[in-house]
């Protein structure tokens, strides 16, 4: 398909978008992206995306990095913590979701994010990541920056030890991809090489930070001009316990000592008790985790006050019970990443199809039965996996008709509501006005 439908809402010229009609850009988006992201053509589906992005900014919601805000509270804890949103499949529906109740609740403070590990299985490269977002802005009107973020760009223990070198040069092509699709947040997680047969912490560290400390130059060098890249390092992969303010500092010192950059990290992830995903049990429910938020809080403190970080970063949250995010807040949290939640509200909603449901849990039991492990009941091996049911049938996710897909939209509406609520980014639109100042980035359209 060409570029008829566009055409008919946006001139360009030299390379330059324009808006013709505000109004039926809005009715024509949730055409224009379907196409561009079932495109069969290559180049013309990277024409595509890159035309829906420069809409996007035409329109007002620009990419934008979060460094501003985080410096502030690097200062001074602001009272909330910004929620980072992992969207595994229904991209563009969910982002709408998203939107929509953060231009009721006038939050500004959220990240959109995808990692190493779920561009691959979600089949959602980063370019189609945030046309995908951008779009859903333009469908409900969002203006101001958009944040998205890179999660978890990982260096993979196992191939690293085969060959570090085409290991790193993996994760800088992955970072170079993720910036041109314009990714201004990137979190760098070398946390995977901690050597712990070494005798100091300082050692321990020293393959987290000085690869950490490489990638960290490799994405300044690619900063667009007027922007500074939000990069998050990580001590909390490897070892299986919590984190401890010893290896805060010998990580943050050893990052300092090497690199030589003027802007370093803005925040620190670590472990404080989570999994990703939580943990299954047999008959497929999540057990009870306990968090150690009086590490969460020690560490915040530590990287606030000692580095000017903006505070620790919490990961595979989306799972634990309600009321455990009214802490995050109170414990100065700057960050809190959330996936798997949004992934089981969509799975087990009553109104996704029963057959449709079956149809991916099959595809499943079939296609990764060599994952399943020794032990591992039906459900919990469908619970570990079915992350994975997105990308091959994405466009039958996107297909599914609206008299399913809106109550579905609705059950997650709730849970944003709730979440944004007790993370405390409701009206947070102001502070992101002071702290945060978008730069249109202006990509040259040839169609």
């Amino acid at each position: 398909m060409g570029f008829e439908k566009f055409i008919d809402v946006v001139d360009v010229k030299d390379g330059k978008v324009t808006i013709k009609d505000k109004e039926k850009v809005k009715k024509s988006i949730d055409n224009l992206i379907f196409d561009a992201v079932f495109e069969s053509n290559d180049e013309e589906r990277v024409k595509k995306f890159l035309l829906i992005k420069e809409i996007a900014k035409e329109m007002g919601a620009i990419p934008s990095s979060i460094q501003g805000l985080y410096e502030e509270m690097g200062k001074n804890f602001l009272g909330f913590t910004v929620p980072a949103i992992n969207i595994r499949g229904l991209t563009y529906d969910v982002s709408r979701v998203i939107f929509r109740k953060a231009i009721e609740k006038n939050v500004g403070a959220f990240i959109f994010e995808i990692a190493r590990s779920e561009i691959g299985y979600t089949k959602q490269r980063p370019l189609e990541y945030s046309a995908c977002v951008l779009a859903a802005a333009v469908r409900e009107g969002f203006t101001g920056p958009v944040f998205l973020q890179g999660d978890h760009f990982q260096t993979v223990r196992r191939y690293f030890e085969k060959d570090p070198q085409m290991e790193i040069e993996y994760v800088k092509g992955l970072i170079k991809e993720a910036i041109e699709a314009e990714f201004y947040n990137i979190d760098i997680d070398t946390s995977t090489l901690v050597d712990l047969s070494k005798e100091t912490i300082y050692e321990q560290q020293r393959p987290n930070f000085e690869n950490t400390a490489l990638l960290a130059h490799y994405v300044r060098s690619l900063e667009p001009k007027g922007i500074t890249i939000s990069i998050g390092g990580e001590i909390g992969e490897i070892g299986g316990k919590n984190s401890t303010p010893e290896e805060a500092r010998a990580y943050l010192d050893g990052f300092k000592n090497t690199f030589k950059g003027e802007k370093g990290l803005s925040k620190l992830s670590v472990q404080t008790g989570t999994k990703h995903g939580g943990v299954v049990l047999p008959d497929g429910t999540i057990a009870q985790v306990k968090i150690d938020f009086d590490t969460l809080k020690t560490l915040s403190d530590l990287v606030r006050k000692e580095y000017s970080l903006s505070g620790c970063v919490q990961h595979g949250a989306s799972t634990l019970p309600e009321e455990a995010f009214d802490k995050f807040p109170e414990t100065g949290t700057s960050e809190i990443h959330l996936a798997t939640g949004f992934q089981n509200i969509i799975f087990d909603s009553k109104h996704l199809p029963e057959d449709f449901r079956k149809m991916i849990y099959d595809y499943l039991k079939t296609q990764f039965a060599s994952e399943r492990k020794e032990g591992q009941t039906e459900e919990q091996f469908i619970y570990s996996t079915r992350k994975k049911g997105f990308g091959p049938f994405k466009k039958e996710w996107w297909s599914l008709p609206n008299n399913t897909k809106e109550p579905i939209m609705a059950e997650l509406e709730q849970k944003f509501e709730l979440l944004f609520g007790k993370l405390k980014v409701f009206n947070t639109k102001e502070i992101i006005a002071k702290t945060v100042v978008p730069v249109k980035v202006l990509v040259e359209i040839r169609l």
